[in-house]
Order: C-alpha cells, then sequence, then structure tokens
C-alpha cells in the first residue's frame, strides 16, 4: 500500500512540474481555444512546443508533406515508462500482427489512434487534438489511463485544406461572429476546405491511397497498427453529436469483439454526455461498409475503427443559428470532440487486457485459420504484364503478401469473374497467388471478394469495388489454400536492342503505362502515328492503337534515337524497332490507317456548378498520374474564351447551363472535341443537335392502364427510404461490351468492367458509336434496385457522337472514379488523344 501511494504522489508531483513549464493552448497562442480558428503553421508550433516541453511524455513525428508542402506529422504520448520502450511497444504491435517476425512480449499496452480533420473545413478538429493532448499531459486523471496505454494524435490529416478554410473564414467574418444561417461567412465557396489541394476526397482515398497524403499516413499507421482509431468529422449544423456503434450495413467481416468494443466505447462516451446534457446519436447513418474509409480500412486492419461526426462542418464558422433557436458555438463543438477523444482513450486503457487478447485472436485467426468460403485469389499469367505489375504495386503498398503458384495444377474448381461462374481451371507456375492465411487476410477478402454481402442495402456509398473488375485482371477465386512460392517479380519487359537509326519504333498500346509513354514522347517533342487497325511488322501482329515513332515524322528532332530509349527505359517499356514500313499483313507504316496524332490543347472546366471531386479526379490524372499539361477554366468564364485555342474540352460531372452549352455546340460543330463526363450528359440529351437522348419508360398498353391496384396506394409512412431504394443505386459493377475496333476502346478486350453510379438511362446512339453499352445481363454486383436494373438494360455506357466538324465523347460511366479504377485510365486517354484524330 505504502507503494501504491508513493506511486501516485511521484505521478502528481511530476504533473505539477509539468503544469509550470508546458503552457495550455491558450497560453502558447495567446487566445482562448474557440474565439478564432488556429491556422495550420501554429498548430504545428503547439505540438512542437509540447515535445520540447514534455520530452519524456511526447514524442512528434514527422511522415511527410502535402501536396503544397505543409508537414504532416503524429505526436506519441504515453507514461514516461511506456514512452522508454515505445519501440518495443510498436514492434510488439506488428509481431502480435505477424508483419513482423518474432514473439511480441508480455508486458505491452494498447495504442489508441485519434485522426483529426481530414476534412479540412472540419476545423474543429485541430482546436480539439490541441486541448485533449495538452489534458492527457496534465491531468491526474488522464495519467492512469497513459500508464496502460499509447495515445497517438493526427491533429490535421488536411493540411491544405484546413488553411483553405481558416485563410477564407477570417477574411469574410468581421469583428464578432454573425450567427445569422444567411450570413456569408457560413457560405463557403469552391473549391471547399473540405478536400485537398487536388479536389480530393481523401475520406474515400484510404484504401485506394491515390494522394500523396494517404499514402504517407497510410505508410506510417501501418508501423504502429494501433487496436483502436476514431476518426473526427463534422456533419450538418442541426444534427445532434455521432458516435458509435456504427449503422448497418457492417461489412461481413467485421467482427462479433469490433462491434462490442465499438458499444462499450459508445456507452462511455454516453455516461459524458449524459451528464452535460448533450443529444447525440448512434446506429444511425454512417456505417461499415465501403473499405476506403477512417473508420473501415482501420477496422479491416484489426483495429476498432470508429467515425464520430460533430454538428457544424463549414457551415457553423464561431457561431451559427440552429434551427431550435439555440446557437452553436465553436467552443461547443470543441468540447464535444474533447470528450469523445478522451473518452476513446479512456475506454481502451480500462479494458487494456481485453483489447490486447481481442486484437492477437484477430491476426492468429487471420494467420492461421483465416474466415471466408475463398482462401485463394488467382492473377492469371496471361494479362497483360503492365495492369499485373500495377497491382502488385497497390499490393505491396498495402504490406498484402502474394507469390508464385508452387506447381502447374489442373482441373482446380475457381470462380472465374469474368464469367461469373464455377469453372475448371489450370493453375500456372507463372500465376500471381494471395492467399488469405496472412496477416492482412481481411483486407484480401474485402478486397477480392466476387461479390458484396450486404446485410442492409440502405448506404450512402459504393456497394462493389472488387479489384479483378477494377484492374481488368482475369482472374479466379477458390476455396482451398494454394501454396506459394517466394515471389521474385514479374519478368522485366526488356527493350529490344536497337537497330542503327531504325526506320521507326513500335509501341503496343494495351495499358496506362502505354499512355504515359505516348505523353512523353509527346512533351519531349517527338510526333507519334497510331494504327486505326490491326496490322503485322516483322511478324509480330500489333493491335489497334499501336503507335511508330518514324524518323521521317522526326527528322529535325536532335538525338531522336537517345530520347525514345531513354523514355522507354524509364517507364521500363516494351519498344520494338522496323527497318522497313513494308507490313507483313494490314497498313503499312506510311498507310492512311496510320493516322498522325496531333498534341492537343486540352480545356478542363471547374468552378460554379461544377461537381468539385469530379473535377478533382481528372486535374490530377493529368497533372499527377500523366504529367501533361491541361488549362483549368473556370465555367463561368467560357463566354470570354478564345474557344479555337483548344483542341480538347473536357466537362466533369456538373452543370453548365444553357448559354455554355450553345458556345460548346459551336465549337463542336467547327471542329472541336468535347468530352462529357457522367451527369452532365444529362444536359446533351434530348437536344436536336446532340445524338444522345434518355431512355424512356415502356409505354403500358391500354389494358394495363385500365387495370388499377389499390394496394399500390397503401404505402407506409415508416417504409418510405426503404421503397425508395427500387430507384437507387449505390455503386454498382457492370459487364460493358466494347467495340475495340473504335479509337476509344483501343487497348481493350471485347469486355470491360465499369463502376456504374448513375440511375439515368441513355439509349443507343442513332447515328453516333455505341463504343461501350450494358446490355441484358449486364449487372455484375452491388446494390441496385430493381426498376434501376431493369432501366439500365440496353442502355449506353460509352459513346460517341459527331456534329458537323467535330466530336462529343459521351462518358456515361466515370473512367477515372476516384483513382480506383485502374482499368479506365487508358480509356479516358483514348477520348483525349485518339477519338476524332
Amino acid at each position: 500500500m505504502k507503494k501504491i501511494v508513493q506511486v501516485v504522489i511521484f505521478l502528481l508531483s511530476t504533473h505539477f512540474i509539468f503544469a509550470q513549464s508546458l503552457q495550455s493552448p491558450e497560453q502558447f497562442l495567446g487566445y482562448t481555444i474557440g474565439s478564432r480558428f488556429t491556422p495550420h503553421h501554429k498548430v504545428v508550433d503547439y505540438f512542437e512546443h509540447l515535445a520540447k516541453t514534455v520530452g519524456n511524455r511526447l514524442k512528434l513525428i514527422s511522415y511527410g508533406e502535402s501536396y503544397e508542402h505543409r508537414p504532416l506529422f503524429i505526436v506519441v504520448l504515453s507514461a514516461p515508462e511506456n514512452m522508454s520502450k515505445l519501440e518495443e511497444i510498436r514492434t510488439n504491435n506488428l509481431k502480435m500482427t505477424g508483419l513482423m517476425e518474432g514473439t511480441a512480449t508480455t508486458n505491452t499496452v494498447p495504442i489508441t489512434w485519434l485522426s483529426y480533420a481530414i476534412h479540412g473545413n472540419e476545423a474543429v478538429s485541430p482546436e480539439s487534438a490541441m486541448l485533449t493532448a495538452h489534458e492527457l499531459l496534465t491531468s491526474a486523471k488522464s495519467a492512469s489511463w497513459l500508464q496502460n496505454s499509447v495515445v497517438i494524435i493526427d491533429p490535421c490529416l488536411n493540411p491544405d485544406g484546413h488553411n483553405r478554410y481558416v485563410n477564407w473564414y477570417a477574411q469574410v467574418a468581421g469583428e464578432s461572429p454573425n450567427i445569422s444561417p444567411y450570413a456569408r461567412e457560413h457560405y463557403e465557396p469552391s473549391p471547399s476546405g473540405r478536400y485537398n489541394h487536388y479536389s480530393f476526397d481523401m475520406n474515400r482515398d484510404w484504401a485506394w491511397q491515390s494522394q500523396k497524403e494517404s499514402q504517407a499516413r497510410v505508410a506510417i499507421y501501418q508501423q504502429w497498427m494501433p487496436q483502436v482509431h476514431a476518426d473526427f468529422h463534422e456533419m450538418g449544423v442541426n444534427s445532434p453529436y455521432y458516435f458509435a456503434p456504427a449503422a448497418e450495413p457492417y461489412h461481413s467481416e467485421v467482427t462479433k469483439w469490433q462491434r462490442e468494443f465499438q458499444t462499450t466505447i459508445g456507452k462511455n462516451h454516453a455516461k459524458y454526455f449524459d451528464q452535460n446534457n448533450w443529444l447525440y446519436f448512434t446506429k444511425e447513418t454512417f456505417d461499415l461498409l465501403y473499405p476506403s474509409y477512417g473508420d473501415t480500412w482501420p477496422t479491416f486492419h484489426g483495429a476498432i475503427g470508429m467515425t464520430y461526426e460533430q454538428g457544424g462542418s463549414h457551415r457553423a464558422g464561431l457561431g451559427i443559428l440552429l434551427e431550435n433557436g439555440d446557437t452553436l458555438t465553436l467552443t461547443d463543438r470543441i468540447a464535444h470532440h474533447h470528450v469523445a477523444g478522451l473518452s476513446t482513450v479512456e475506454a481502451t486503457a480500462l479494458n487494456k487486457d481485453k483489447v490486447i487478447q481481442e486484437f492477437k485472436k484477430y491476426f492468429e485467426t487471420n494467420n492461421t485459420n483465416p474466415s471466408g468460403a475463398y482462401k485463394t485469389f488467382v492473377i492469371s499469367a496471361d494479362n497483360e504484364m503492365d495492369k499485373v505489375n500495377e497491382l502488385l504495386s497497390y499490393l505491396d503498398r498495402q504490406q498484402i503478401k502474394y507469390g508464385y503458384a508452387k506447381t502447374a495444377t489442373p482441373k482446380v474448381m475457381a470462380y472465374n469473374y469474368f464469367t461469373n461462374k464455377e469453372e475448371s481451371i489450370t493453375l500456372q507456375k507463372n500465376d500471381i497467388v494471395i492467399n488469405t492465411y496472412q496477416p492482412k487476410s481481411v483486407l484480401v477478402k474485402v478486397l477480392f471478394n466476387p461479390k458484396t454481402v450486404l446485410a442492409d442495402s440502405a448506404t450512402y456509398d459504393a456497394t462493389a469495388w472488387a479489384i479483378p473488375y477494377s484492374y481488368g485482371l482475369k482472374s479466379y477465386a477458390l476455396t482451398q489454400k494454394i501454396e506459394i512460392q517466394t515471389f521474385k517479380g514479374v519478368p522485366s519487359q526488356t527493350i529490344r536492342p536497337n537497330a542503327e537509326k531504325p526506320y521507326a519504333y513500335i509501341a503496343e498500346w494495351k495499358s496506362f503505362k502505354d499512355l504515359q509513354f505516348l505523353v512523353k514522347l509527346l512533351n519531349k517533342g517527338i510526333k507519334v502515328r497510331f494504327a486505326e487497325k490491326a496490322f503485322s511488322l516483322n511478324n509480330k501482329k500489333y493491335g489497334s492503337g499501336t503507335i511508330a515513332i518514324t524518323r521521317t515524322d522526326n527528322e529535325f528532332v536532335k538525338d531522336l534515337d537517345n530520347i525514345v530509349a531513354y523514355l522507354a527505359t524509364e517507364l521500363n517499356q516494351p519498344l520494338d524497332y522496323a527497318n522497313t514500313g513494308f507490313a507483313n499483313d494490314g497498313a503499312d507504316l506510311g498507310s492512311n490507317n496510320m493516322h498522325f496524332l496531333k498534341k492537343p490543347h486540352v480545356g478542363l472546366l471547374t468552378g460554379d456548378g461544377v461537381q468539385t471531386t469530379a473535377f478533382g479526379e481528372l486535374w490530377h490524372y493529368f497533372d499527377q498520374q500523366l504529367g501533361y499539361p491541361t488549362t483549368v477554366v473556370n465555367a463561368g468564364s467560357l463566354g470570354g474564351l478564345r474557344m479555337n485555342d483548344f483542341d480538347v474540352m473536357i466537362l466533369p460531372d456538373g452543370y453548365y447551363g444553357s448559354s455554355a452549352i450553345s458556345q460548346l455546340r459551336a465549337w463542336v460543330q467547327q471542329g472541336g472535341k468535347l468530352i462529357v463526363m457522367e451527369g452532365a450528359n444529362s444536359q446533351f440529351a434530348d437536344n436536336e443537335t446532340f445524338d444522345l437522348k434518355k431512355s424512356m419508360p415502356e409505354e403500358k398498353s391500354k389494358d394495363d392502364k385500365a387495370k388499377k391496384n389499390w394496394d399500390d396506394y397503401l404505402r407506409k409512412y415508416g417504409n418510405r427510404e426503404r421503397n425508395a431504394l427500387s430507384e437507387f443505386i449505390a455503386g454498382s459493377i457492370f459487364k460493358v461490351t466494347i467495340d475495340n475496333t473504335h479509337p476509344l476502346g483501343y487497348g481493350y478486350e471485347s469486355e470491360y468492367y465499369s463502376l456504374r453510379q448513375l440511375t439515368d438511362s441513355f439509349e443507343y446512339l442513332k447515328s453516333g458509336w455505341n463504343v461501350g453499352v450494358l446490355k441484358e445481363n449486364a449487372y455484375i454486383d452491388g446494390f441496385t434496385g430493381y426498376k434501376v436494373k431493369q432501366k439500365l438494360k440496353n442502355s449506353l455506357a460509352f459513346g460517341v457522337s459527331e456534329i458537323g466538324r467535330g466530336t462529343v465523347v459521351h462518358l456515361i460511366d466515370n473512367p477515372i472514379f476516384r483513382s480506383s479504377w485502374a482499368n479506365g485510365k487508358l480509356m479516358m486517354g483514348n477520348a483525349v488523344f485518339f477519338v476524332g484524330q
């Protein structure tokens, strides 16, 4: 007893000493937290102050920078004795998962990770993060929690978006906040601070990791593998606070323990919220299905992953009048997040042993006895190697293990993703094999299972994402475990030796990397031709889209051969050469069927009416993935544009108005190429100038019209949301039949798998080219209401119309959705570079 008293006295005296030198956020910043928004650089300064002041209890770790070069960092907090063995605690977690070899020591503690402000304009988060860190370091009550846990705080996952919002608010707010919901300070302009530099919603990017910030965050997360992860958000101003447990649908891979401990944490929150008479709700709206959120991705890594939502977001400012007559202040919002964060730490620490035990059990199951029907996923060796390499790079980032099949095995029963049937296959020795007996077992199943199991269809995001479809790879799912051998990499695609100044260089057109090679050539001023039809040269067959770099076209390019060789080597690009333009079969290199490719000047619309993330996907695609220059134009400036300066104009999903449509129509008729994305196509439908028409419902017969079923009118009010699901689609996969003789379809097989988001259906083009269509049985996976399924039968997915001297490309489905649909990236390039040339 005497020893315990001495420990308590030591802890309290230590806290007192810390408190004398450690400044609160208010003391350090010089203003009361909640009286203004804190810019990111001052948030950084405060956490650096903490690290310098109490280095034996808090460590600041940098893990990268944003696109706008702001620092990304976490802070790790715990009791001094835990901090002294922090590396042991971290590696213990990795050893328990199996991601690191070795046996974990028994004396370890759980890790609780608190993530703030992935949506930058949910600006309460960094304020709460500072208060929470300070209290954990100074409160006697929290000292016992830190004895039994490590806490990691990421105070601002999206510093670019956060600063965008904070700077804007400072510019429009007066001396005192205006609480009127009509005041301009409650109407943030586009692009809002919700998104990062490239207008990506990074809370949809945890699994796909297309963004620089996401890649850096996931990398450091996997160095710690916490047991609990809370993701702090905001929502509409009039909403009460939301915390776990989550709503249905839960993904089928969420375990019983993960559900139970969400409830344990939720009840702990409720205790404090009840004491303060704060309103809250649970088990509604925010589900655990789509794998790319800040609650689901950690959940599929063994953590208790949770979303917390505070009413406010970009609308609330420093204060706003609510519908009930109350005023919601920034101080209120900070307090709610602050309490939820502390309660999360407390609940984890109080259940330390059980949390560790269940975490260890989770990964033991993953490694030795994984659940689920399918135990192995096979990527066929018959796939295009560039596509396979792109997938393997993705798996490496996720730390998913894979290898080759140890032996060739005939007559293995497997589910064929492309035929949607169980069938007998021959397993080849160089097939890529991913089995579920590994630490990332659950993530593998979530990403690769052919069908998403939905406990409830009422969800607010995509419900299908299987990797074989999104990457366009021939793949199989097997119920048996296939042993693997060490993977030594896909065979190098060596460049064939250069002939002495060959007549032409030839590069095939099959993957996104081929498109990247084309762009590098164009950016270097090298002239290129592409094949309209398949041909043979030097007894090798080449498909439509194959590019040819002829010496004649580039006679004034200095050092042509070295430039081409360098670019090909940089991309590991297979490159053939020809000493003649005479084809063995098909068109010669000088034929009119080998089209000269004019380097296009591309315009990309943004601004009012344009869906922000739809624009962001395209901007990032050109700027970061392709490295091809585009001119970003505000849609409202079209009237003052000299349109003839542009060859291609891209309209992301959005609304553009009749005057803009008229101007674009005139430009197309004079030879322009317009690429219309997703819902923007509706504005071009049923217009006498354009070929696009919306599908009309089948006309009922006179007899059917005369029949009345009075029960149809007896709908239950309480079922209204569920009844509406018959006309709803939640990101579903459909099989698209492709005309790969058209330039838009170059490089593809006759079938392509697309993510459909629109419920609108469009008829086949009467005089245009129906390059991609949904036929009778096109549905593959995901929630699609029965009325939508019926409506989408025999409808257009991708089409091209020729109007006057110009072209309109209709991309009803988005081929680059969230940069997660790898197989669509080549089609976007086809639309820009080949169609209409």
